[in-house]
């Protein structure tokens, strides 16, 4: 059952073929994962996310990215960036940021988290060299589509 995993990741822009966008899917998420995450994280996760995160934890794109990480490390990245004390002289605070994909250059794609919950469904990219957060996508599914294809570029 990995409808919503696979329709988000299975894309194939019409330039590339689709061995080099194909998707890696590996074994679901349990809720209580997922409620530990969002416990441990402080914010609950958009829907969305959360539906592809029980049918595959993770989704794997061309080189291996992680067009979605798995929740152990979408826990652990956000952990790090809103703990790590040398983060604190070098860039603006993360905590309206809940990470959960890379790009490949150090750049993270978030979600906004605004009053301690996520209450719009898009994406942002984070710059790791300029700090600046950028909007990329109207919502994950979007995000996906666009980043597989080439749109979204970092």
């Amino acid at each position: 059952m990995r409808t919503q995993a696979s329709r988000l990741a299975r894309r194939s822009p019409p330039n590339k073929p689709l061995k080099q966008t194909s998707a890696r899917y590996s074994s679901g998420c349990s809720v209580n994962e997922l409620d530990a995450a969002e416990r441990d994280l402080g914010v609950r996760l958009p829907p969305d996310l959360r539906d592809v995160l029980t049918e595959s934890d993770g989704v794997l794109g061309e080189y291996d990215l992680g067009l979605i990480w798995p929740i152990a490390r979408i826990v652990e990245d956000n952990r790090m960036f809103r703990t790590n004390l040398d983060f604190r002289d070098l860039y603006m605070p993360f905590g309206h940021l809940l990470f959960f994909a890379d790009a490949g250059n150090g750049d993270q794609f978030a979600f906004p988290i605004h009053g301690e919950a996520i209450q719009r469904p898009e994406i942002f990219v984070w710059n790791h060299e300029s700090d600046s957060r950028t909007w990329v996508a109207p919502s994950l599914e979007r995000y996906v589509d666009w980043w597989v294809s080439g749109k979204i570029k970092v």
